[in-house]
């Protein structure tokens, strides 16, 4: 069996607290340089890399001098707006050192619940990766009230996978992988090298789906894996501190645990949006743009709408619909009903002069529609 990173294009790479600052130390500079280079070489090699990573709060507690995590939410957020400065020079000086740019990305997941955010942050993502940017990202502790947790940032993960649809969730933390118990506490711990992404015997062995303490912080990485296998991600997790990690995952070494998703990307994309999505609005096409959409797998422009129903804004999921009613498609719109009235019929030239601005040439990008 060869790693599941070998074929993947697409990566999000998250690394915890612990690896960031050496364990509550301080920003670990060897270990920040050994993941640049390593996601460097992946660049050169052809692949699309995101960073998640953890260590604001860390960081800025060892700037305030203060050496007890507070539980105050507004020291924890204090704590955060300082670390995060640390984090973020630290990543941009390893990265120029091979060449690479990288951007700050703060995400809270009502920026990817809410649809406008949901798509203005995954085309945001998608635009950096083309440039061959690397995006940092982490949670906006400085915001957020609830969502200031240990291993939140694996959920944060998992959303950016299914956000930009990678084709894998790489989870450096520090241990080695996935075991049967905690292996620091049961010698007779089993190591777990393969298994599928979701499969109820993980939770269980975790503490059980709903647990709120999982085995070494277990539970949260299995419920990533989970998340991320619904856009067809596979998840990796394995040691941060082990030599040359990614690069050799790359290059096929099963190094680490391999949380197989049995979801093809298609229907798990398809599924996301024809079930999980509340309809607010309707667009009736005419028989070109059905031919298009149907035969060519093309996006739908606004010269072929003939008509809008319904109040929605930009992001929201949006019924594709031929002349009698039937449904053909679904997806997500680039522009609010009113904004679609007025350039229904007109060709995508036609926009910047309609509506005062080009957001997208299309109505919905083929990447945002599914047909039904």
């Amino acid at each position: 069996m060869k790693s599941l990173l070998v074929d993947a294009k697409t990566l999000v790479v998250k690394v915890g607290s612990s690896l960031v600052t050496n364990n509550g130390e301080g920003l670990d500079q060897i270990a920040l340089a050994a993941w640049a280079s390593q996601i460097a070489q992946l660049v050169k090699n052809g692949k699309q890399v995101v960073m998640v990573s953890s260590g604001a709060i860390a960081e800025g507690m060892q700037r305030l001098g203060w050496k007890k995590r507070p539980t105050a939410v507004n020291e924890l957020q204090a704590a955060a707006a300082v670390g995060q400065m640390g984090l973020v020079q630290m990543y941009e000086s390893c990265f120029t050192q091979h060449g690479l740019h990288t951007a700050q990305v703060l995400l809270t997941h009502d920026d990817l619940a809410d649809r406008k955010r949901y798509l203005n942050a995954r085309s945001t993502l998608l635009t950096l990766l083309s440039l061959k940017v690397i995006p940092i990202i982490n949670e906006n502790d400085t915001v957020v009230t609830d969502e200031i947790k240990f291993g939140d940032n694996d959920t944060l993960g998992s959303l950016v996978a299914n956000l930009i649809e990678a084709d894998a969730l790489v989870i450096l933390t520090d241990q080695h992988g996935l075991y049967s118990a905690d292996p620091r506490k049961d010698k007779h711990a089993q190591f777990i090298q393969q298994a599928i992404a979701g499969a109820p015997e993980l939770e269980m062995m975790a503490g059980g789906a709903g647990s709120s303490v999982g085995t070494g912080g277990m539970l949260t990485k299995i419920l990533a894996a989970k998340r991320a296998s619904r856009s067809g991600a596979h998840t990796v997790i394995a040691s941060g501190r082990e030599a040359n990690v990614l690069v050799r995952l790359a290059q096929g070494e099963l190094i680490g645990t391999h949380l197989h998703a049995t979801q093809m990307k298609t229907a798990a994309r398809k599924q996301w949006l024809a079930d999980h999505l509340q309809l607010r609005g309707k667009l009736t096409l005419d028989n070109g743009a059905i031919k298009v959409l149907k035969q060519d797998g093309k996006s739908l422009l606004p010269i072929g709408v003939t008509a809008v129903e319904g109040n929605f804004e930009r992001g929201e999921v949006v019924s594709c619909c031929d002349s009698s009613g039937l449904e053909i498609a679904r997806g997500l719109v680039n522009y609010s009903s009113g904004e679609t009235a007025r350039i229904l019929k007109k060709p995508s030239s036609e926009i910047e002069k309609i509506l005062g601005y080009v957001d997208e040439a299309s109505l919905i990008h083929r990447d945002n529609l599914i047909l039904i």
